[in-house]
């Protein structure tokens, strides 16, 4: 008998063609392909099941982490996948463990930071497998602050070795995922001590542990930091604890790609430029910015597919009741958000272009564009993550009730993304830093220096500060151009503002930490200018299938309207637009709505993800809900028994009326 789609009628609406915007979504045919490809290979193996993974305890939890990374890793060696096949798989796979860290910042800071030589000894180790690795910077009492870390690596000339040391109990490595109880080395970041002069933080490749016994070596003790957030989630992952106790390795396992101590105890600057690290961090943020287009995707998919299922009200003699995707309310909050999964996904394509860009420049020896990328990088891991934190857990709330069930995936989903709103920068942090660099550029525009990039728009600053938005109609908000300057002349004003407002202040130093909340604000301004920017050139591109275009088109305006009237206090505050024109905004952007309505499942749809990867009962390809939802409920341990564990002991006696009670 063939299954029911309960979506059948939505897909029937779509006017587009799904089978492109596909395409579109994953880049490429290719990569569509291998997505496609891969994402079925995972879904019919029953090792990477997950349907009961909220309900293990920690052990177990890990032990069947374990088991699906070293499943994993077999068929990757049996299929010869590629790199790029068998980063999908891990991603498919779904579950936080140790091999993330090891592909994903473990080889990155050897390929960066590493030497030639160094290169050509560990990398092949690392990508075999032969050796396990972890990132470990961040330390109890540091995080955000690396030049803080406290960790030293002291050079000792009699042996020709660098004595890593702890010092303190907030010297302690915690955190580095992957650190507890599977990396059998770490490159481990810290205070460079030669000749009794402090060099600042450098990395150290270091073993940890035993590669025939995995037992710790001297002078290593290493655990688990304990439990985390939520329900499965990131407790899959071995966070961890680590303490060095004088622990001596050769002078050679310092990452000596940029400079290096000679065996003589002379610390040098290599040929190599310092700024060749920079090439590391975009690409880490990048991966970052890609994740939460992912993330993000799922969570809508999720919800989108559920509000069509969903009926509340509204029956009319009789009839079936409105879904709840049809209220103005419903659509109001989360077409924005799939309008946003759709604009951080070509962000995230354009900058795995910025960081190609950038490692040709960095090679020929051209720094002129790093400033910039470092801010625009900076602010979009920030402004991404956030959005998608905050995203995951509004879709939660769009789905009721049930949403609030594990089984509805979406849970354990906001439990396990929201750590990347700190990892690799604190968010607030990172907007902090494109703060600074946007008053900078404030600064040098009467210097002739002409700002490059993302942040040439304020080589307009003058035009931008007076210009006057020219919107009369309400269609006219869907002009590309109009859209576009509002967005700069708003970042532009913000930018120019918070500079004036710091040279009133006598120490610079005194007027960053007053205007702190003001310069995180200008920064989210730049930032979405960005992503509305990248969208906007995405569509100028040549975009083949049936309606494909036109349905990126209306989400670009969704996206970018939503914003204006989140931010409808900033465009008027700024004088970029008047109240008047934020109200015609916000009724073009309830035109919209109604025109992504009929589109909105096969949108999702476009993700291609299988039911298994979105692991959701309300969020399944055939919206066959409400039985899948009353089938998982008698899967729990706690329907096993009719008469539930401690009845006898606890529950009876209080009907009984059997409770002893202590004279007192």
């Amino acid at each position: 008998m063939e299954a029911l789609d309960y979506h059948a009628e939505e897909r029937r609406k779509a006017e587009f063609d799904v089978d492109e915007m596909k395409i579109v979504w994953a880049g490429s045919r290719k990569a569509y392909e291998i997505s496609d490809r891969v994402a079925r290979l995972v879904a019919s193996d029953p090792v990477f099941r997950k349907d009961s993974r909220t309900m293990l305890s920690r052990k177990e939890l890990f032990k069947d982490t374990l088991k699906k990374a070293a499943h994993a890793w077999k068929r990757i060696i049996e299929l010869r996948l590629s790199e790029e096949e068998a980063t999908k798989l891990r991603f498919f796979v779904d579950q936080p463990v140790f091999t993330d860290l090891h592909f994903g910042m473990f080889i990155p800071a050897i390929k960066g930071s590493g030497s030639e030589e160094q290169k050509a000894k560990w990398l092949p180790m690392a990508y075999k497998m032969q050796i396990i690795g972890c990132y470990a910077q961040t330390e109890l009492g540091h995080g955000s602050n690396v030049q803080g870390l406290e960790t030293t690596a002291t050079f000792d000339p009699q042996t020709d070795e660098f004595v890593i040391h702890s010092p303190t109990l907030t010297s302690r490595k915690w955190w580095p995922g992957g650190l507890g109880k599977v990396s059998t080395h770490a490159v481990v970041y810290a205070r460079l001590i030669a000749d009794g002069q402090d060099h600042g933080v450098h990395g150290f490749i270091v073993q940890l542990r035993s590669l025939d016994d995995h037992l710790p070596l001297p002078g290593i003790t290493v655990g688990d930091i304990g439990m985390k957030f939520g329900s499965g989630a990131y407790n899959s992952m071995d966070n961890g604890v680590l303490k060095f106790d004088h622990v001596r390795i050769p002078r050679d396992q310092m990452l000596m790609g940029v400079s290096q101590i000679t065996r003589e105890g002379k610390y040098m600057e290599s040929d190599v430029p310092r700024q060749l690290v920079y090439g590391t961090m975009v690409y880490v943020r990048q991966t970052i910015v890609a994740s939460a287009s992912s993330a993000l995707s799922r969570a809508v998919c999720i919800a989108t597919r559920y509000s069509a299922v969903r009926r509340q009200f509204g029956s009319q003699n009789g009839g079936p009741e409105t879904q709840v995707i049809d209220y103005k309310t419903q659509q109001n909050r989360l077409f924005p958000l799939l309008a946003s999964a759709y604009a951080f996904r070509f962000v995230g394509d354009w900058l795995k272009w910025l960081y190609t860009d950038v490692t040709q420049r960095l090679q020929a020896n051209d720094f002129s564009t790093l400033p910039e990328v470092h801010a625009c990088t900076a602010g979009l891991k920030s402004i991404t993550t956030s959005a998608t934190a905050d995203a995951i857990e509004e879709c939660r709330k769009l789905c009721g009730g049930h949403g609030y069930l594990s089984s509805s995936g979406l849970p354990e989903l906001f439990a396990v993304y929201v750590p990347a709103c700190t990892y690799e920068g604190d968010n607030v942090v990172l907007l902090l830093q494109v703060g600074r660099f946007l008053v900078k550029t404030v600064s040098q525009l009467g210097s002739g220096k002409k700002p490059v990039g993302t942040i040439a728009y304020m080589g307009r600053a003058e035009h931008l500060s007076q210009c006057r938005c020219e919107v009369q109609r309400v269609y006219d908000w869907l002009k590309t151009h109009v859209i576009v300057e509002a967005f700069e002349a708003r970042a532009a004003r913000m930018a120019v503002a918070c500079a004036k407002n710091l040279n009133k202040f006598p120490n610079q130093e005194d007027g960053f930490a007053e205007l702190s909340a003001d310069l995180a604000e200008a920064a989210v301004a730049h930032c979405q200018l960005i992503v509305v920017s990248k969208f906007i050139e995405k569509l100028q591109q040549d975009i083949p299938g049936k309606g494909v275009k036109r349905q990126l088109e209306i989400l670009c305006n969704v996206y970018a309207l939503s914003l204006l009237h989140k931010h409808l206090g900033d465009f008027v505050a700024t004088g970029c637009i008047t109240p008047e024109q934020g109200a015609l905004a916000n009724e073009q952007l309830r035109q919209l709505y109604s025109q992504v309505r009929p589109n909105a499942i096969t949108l999702v749809d476009a993700f291609n993800y299988t039911d298994h990867y979105l692991g959701s009962v309300l969020g399944r390809y055939d919206g066959n809900v409400y039985p899948k939802l009353y089938e998982e409920a008698w899967k729990d341990p706690l329907n096993e028994t009719v008469v539930p564990d401690g009845y006898h002991k606890y529950i009876r006696p209080i009907l009984k009326q059997h409770i002893r009670v202590a004279r007192l």
